[in-house]
Formats: structure tokens, C-alpha cells, sequence
């Protein structure tokens, strides 16, 4: 499969986003307490299918499906699918809300689709194709180009989550000589990474793959890398955790320059 084509399944079902988002939709909240939407429900049942029709051998892992218990196999590879990533955001109307498709083979996100159609942008990278930026224009790509993660600057800039921000992150960003720090919904975050417009994205909150595997897979096909706080990379498909559910994500770190994850690990070690 192509970039172009998982590209394509985003695309769908960001028109299922917006045209929710153009009505004054109701919020439901599920058994996690986290909101959800007809555009979430709506999004995710469009994609779905076309990915399996896409690729019938790999396991589609979605978010709402997995919330009403549907949980497939055990597979080496999967898509990971959060519809509308940055529910809060959508629900707030600020247009930092994503459509995010992961490929992921054996633990490793190869491939993925990061889709703002709020904002008429859409982020892909894969291993074998790199990286780019798109402008989305009525559902359609009408030009793209590439991207690339830039090495870190003496004074970093470093991002972070517009709903979900800590105090232990602002203590854990004392480490870097930080010139400022930019509050972003969803995966965008990950896409400032790639595109060279940020350093580092600490999250030390709760998320979960569906969350993190697309804009993972984006960033280091743009030459970045996303790591645990020890420096060991993201791993996706996780089950049967200690003391977590399946598809927890521990707290990472995003980093646009691999150079700031190795200065990690060697504080770990």
C-alpha cells in the first residue's frame, strides 16, 4: 500500500468530521470519561471497511471499536486508527482535531496519516517514501511537499498539549535550554516535529497507541524519533501490559533531532 492511498481513506473520513462539525452536534462521554461525538462514530465507520478492503491481511485496531469492546487478534501487523483525535478540541471548536492511520509491523509504526480538515492540512510518512506536508482543498490534495526534521538549535523550542499540559512536564523540560513552548491539539504536535518547526514534545500523560502511532510514524520518516523516558523507542501493539490495559502508551518523549534521545537515554543509563 501507498501513502497516497491510506491518504485517501483519511480524507474520507475528514469529510464525516466536518460535516458533523457544521451542526451543532451532542457530546456523549464513554466508560474512560472521555467525550466522544457522531463525528468520532461517523469517521471511524467510513474508514474502517476501506482499509480492510485495502489491506484484508492487516489488523484494523480502532479506537471506538475497541471502546465497545470489540478487540481483535493478536497480529504483527495492524493499522491503528483514532478518528478524530483531540475530541476536547473538536467539541471547543479551534480546529486542532486529526484524522490518524497508522501501519504498524512488528511494534514498529512504518507508515502513517496525520489529517487536520479544519485546517486544510494533512502530514504522511513512511519508511520507504519519506515525508511530506499537503494542502487539502474541498477533500482533495492540491499540493504537497516534502518535510523534514531539522537538528536541535543552541535554545530548543519545545511543544506540547493544549488540553492535557503539567507541571511535571514544565520540570522535565528543565533539562533543555527551552527558547519557547507551543501549545498544540492532537497529533499536530508531532507534525511540528517533522515539518522543523519544533524540537521536543514531552508527554507525560496518559494516552494510547491509536493516539501516538500516526504522527510517530510521520516523524521518523522525517528523521525524528519518539522514545520512552529511559530512550528506548515507542513500541506499539502492546498486550497483556503489568498494570496497564492493552494499547497503553507509557510516557515518551518526541524529539525532532535523534541526538536529543540519545542525551536522554545516557541520563537514563
Amino acid at each position: 500500500m501507498t501513502l497516497s492511498e491510506l491518504a485517501a481513506i483519511a480524507l474520507a473520513g475528514g469529510e464525516e468530521i466536518l460535516a458533523v462539525y457544521a451542526t451543532s452536534f451532542d457530546t456523549a462521554t464513554k466508560a474512560d470519561a472521555s467525550p466522544v461525538t457522531q463525528a468520532d462514530i461517523n469517521c471511524e465507520a467510513v474508514m474502517r471497511p476501506r482499509l480492510a478492503g485495502l489491506a484484508p491481511d492487516v489488523v484494523v485496531v480502532a479506537e471506538e471499536a475497541v471502546s465497545a469492546g470489540e478487540i481483535p487478534a493478536e497480529a504483527d501487523r495492524l493499522f491503528l486508527v483514532d478518528p478524530l483525535d483531540g475530541t476536547k478540541e473538536f467539541i471547543n471548536r479551534n480546529g486542532d482535531f486529526t484524522v490518524n492511520i497508522a501501519l504498524v509491523e512488528a511494534g514498529v509504526p512504518v507508515a502513517g496519516v496525520v489529517y487536520a480538515p479544519a485546517i486544510g492540512l494533512l502530514w504522511a510518512g513512511s519508511a520507504g517514501e519519506g515525508a511530506f506536508k499537503a494542502r487539502v482543498e474541498d477533500g482533495a490534495i492540491v499540493s504537497t511537499e516534502p518535510i523534514a526534521a531539522r537538528p536541535a538549535p543552541p535554545r530548543i523550542v519545545a511543544v506540547g498539549s493544549r488540553s492535557h499540559g503539567s507541571a511535571e512536564t514544565e520540570r522535565w523540560l528543565e533539562r533543555y535550554d527551552v527558547a519557547s513552548f507551543v501549545s498544540r491539539g492532537s497529533s499536530l504536535k508531532f507534525c511540528l516535529l517533522a515539518e522543523g518547526a519544533a524540537d521536543v514534545y514531552p508527554r507525560l500523560g496518559r494516552t494510547m497507541e491509536w493516539d501516538t502511532a500516526a504522527g510517530d510514524a510521520v516523524l521518523r520518516a522525517a528523521g525524528g524519533i519518539v522514545t520512552t523516558l529511559d530512550g528506548r523507542p515507542l513500541a506499539y501493539g502492546k498486550r497483556r501490559q503489568s498494570g496497564d490495559v492493552d494499547f497503553a502508551n507509557p510516557h515518551f518523549v518526541g524529539f525532532a533531532d535523534p541526538r536529543l534521545a540519545t542525551k536522554l537515554a545516557q541520563e537514563a543509563g
